[in-house]
């Protein structure tokens, strides 16, 4: 009972702080109304304010409430980190799906190929693809330019990078289910393999998923957060947590809040979703409970 009852806070309370703080920076535009606030327009006269009624946390170096911008940020770092998870989570799956089901050659070459990008250095490969002119690629001038392209680019391209993990995690998986006797049954009453696939294997996959995708959006928001502030990420206008940092660093020893602040919110989150993480790993795999044990 003690046991059960500990597990469930482990769940509810990272749960609940990520529910507030989805809620509240996907409220910044009704915040922003209330207040009376544009947290766009600069006002040089307003620089470096500190928290006071009208600006909770402050004005930053161009006159500009941070506290909206934070939320703002968040609705930008959570989406890019949300985007990419899922993106991630339907190729990996989809990968290691075919490549344990299918076995043979399809194994071979599917898992040879994910063996090969898990080699690559991550980071590095991420700075160079993001530096990439999207107009010289072939992509029309309007698109490129538009202001949230970067945010769809940065995710497509985290989530090109995140799905190797969890290919390996669903091939092991799927190689354990295709042998057992609902699946042997399935295939000895002449379905389909993509019925297997689809009613039968997909569905004992997802407590698998769901811990593997809720620990990614925790490291890609980091991942997000590091090209960012190497401006190569998210670009301004359009604020995030990571490109705050960057705009902050050159006041950090005289405005020590403002790098404090979305700091703060970054560390948070991460360490929310992957206690969350390890919480749902506990409650949906026994047998990893029991190995900790």
């Amino acid at each position: 009972m003690i046991r059960k009852t500990a597990q469930n806070i482990a769940i509810l309370v990272p749960a609940l702080f990520l529910l507030f703080l989805l809620v509240l920076c996907f409220s910044a535009d009704w915040l922003e109304s209330w207040r009376g606030i544009d947290s766009n327009l600069a006002d040089l006269s307003l620089r470096y304010q500190k928290p006071n009624a009208t600006y909770w946390l402050g004005t930053d170096e161009l006159g500009r409430d941070v506290f909206t911008r934070l939320l703002y940020g968040g609705q930008v770092s959570l989406t890019v980190a949300l985007l990419a998870a899922v993106a991630a989570a339907v190729i990996g799956t989809s990968v290691g799906m075919l490549a344990g089901y299918l076995g043979g050659k399809w194994d071979a070459l599917l898992m040879r190929f994910t063996d090969l990008l898990i080699s690559l250095p991550a980071l590095p490969l991420l700075i160079i693809l993001a530096a990439l002119d999207l107009e010289k690629l072939g992509i029309p001038a309007e698109l490129a330019t538009a202001r949230d392209i970067s945010l769809y680019k940065i995710s497509a391209l985290i989530a090109l990078m995140s799905w190797t993990t969890l290919a390996r995690l669903a091939r092991a998986r799927t190689l354990t289910l295709k042998n057992m006797d609902f699946a042997q049954a399935s295939r000895s009453l002449g379905v389909s393999h993509a019925r297997i696939l689809l009613r039968h294997i997909l569905p004992n996959l997802m407590n698998t998923v769901t811990v593997a995708v809720t620990l990614a959006v925790g490291h890609i928001i980091l991942m997000e957060s590091v090209l960012s502030f190497l401006g190569l990420g998210i670009q301004p206008p359009l604020p995030s947590w990571g490109n705050m940092l960057t705009h902050a660093q050159d006041v950090m020893w005289d405005e020590t809040r403002l790098m404090i602040y979305p700091g703060a919110l970054i560390f948070a989150t991460v360490l929310a979703f992957n206690f969350l993480g390890d919480a749902l790993q506990d409650r949906l795999d026994p047998k990893q409970r029991e190995n900790r044990r």
